[in-house]
Parts: C-alpha cells; structure tokens; sequence
C-alpha cells in the first residue's frame, strides 16, 4: 500500500496490511486532525518502508497521559504516522488518509465514544467503546500473533 504526505514530499509504503485499524474519537484527536476522528493502521514499524523525505517528528499531547510522537511533513506538515509510548517504536499508527487507497483500510474498532461527535454514526458491525479496550478480547488470533511476534514474545 503506498502512501504520502499532501505535497508528495514524504513517500512510503506499507510492505504488508495494518495489523489493526481502529477510529480514534477521543478530544485530542480530534483537535489535532482538525476533524471528528483519527483513522489509525497499527502496523509493524519494518513493515513501513520509506522512499523519500524526512519526516519532522513532534512530541504531541494524546489520551495517553505519556503523549505520542506524530511524524510530520516538514513542509505540508501533514501528520503521516504516530508512536505511540505504550506500543514502543517497533509500532507506527499511520493515518490510513496517507494511503492511495484508504479505502482498504476501514475501522475494526471504535475507541473513545464518549467524546464522538454526535452527528457521527455508528454502525453496529463494528465494536465501539467509550473509552479503550481489551485487545486480547477484540483483535483477531492472528493480529495478536504479529504483536507477539513484533515483541519478540514467545507462546500465545
């Protein structure tokens, strides 16, 4: 799956599909995409090979209380992928708009509804929580093994 920035000046690829894609509700999201959610593809940070351009990342404030580490276009300044401290550096959240075709990537889960907006609705094939959730409960057996696997984790 390729991918950019707005001004083509940071490109990259997905060199396999998102371990997990979940839609981000939560205020702090919301105020830094500028619209009601982020679309997050969590994949393995060696599965994101990059092309062109250096990324400018900034330390951003995120429902985490440790914040997140937002990659950015130094000169479009839009957001191509996050870490997270809680997944660690061997994880990017790219932001499924980056993708020329986001389409292949639609939410598997929604996280902090509590704060959706309430012109945004939700259908009821995909599961929604008001704040996070338990990825051992959610994720498919085979998403749960690529995070093990990333980890270095043995056993199941």
């Amino acid at each position: 799956m390729k991918a950019s920035c707005s001004c083509g000046e940071i490109t990259f690829e997905l060199t396999d599909r998102p371990i997990f894609v979940q839609c981000c509700h939560c205020r702090m999201c919301q105020r830094q995409s500028g619209t009601a959610f982020a679309l997050n593809a969590l994949i393995e940070a060696d599965k994101v090979l990059h092309h062109t351009g250096t990324p400018e990342v900034i330390e951003m404030p995120s429902a985490n209380p440790h914040g997140q580490q937002v990659s950015r276009c130094p000169s479009c300044k839009v957001a191509v992928w996050s870490v997270y401290p809680g997944a660690g550096p061997k994880f990017r959240f790219v932001r499924v708009g980056a993708l020329e075709d986001p389409d292949q990537c639609p939410p598997q889960v929604h996280i902090f509804t509590q704060s959706k907006q309430p012109w945004v609705q939700l259908g009821s094939d995909i599961p929604a929580f008001e704040h996070y959730y338990d990825r051992e409960q959610v994720w498919p057996a085979s998403a749960l093994e690529r995070r093990r696997v990333a980890l270095g984790e043995t056993g199941g």
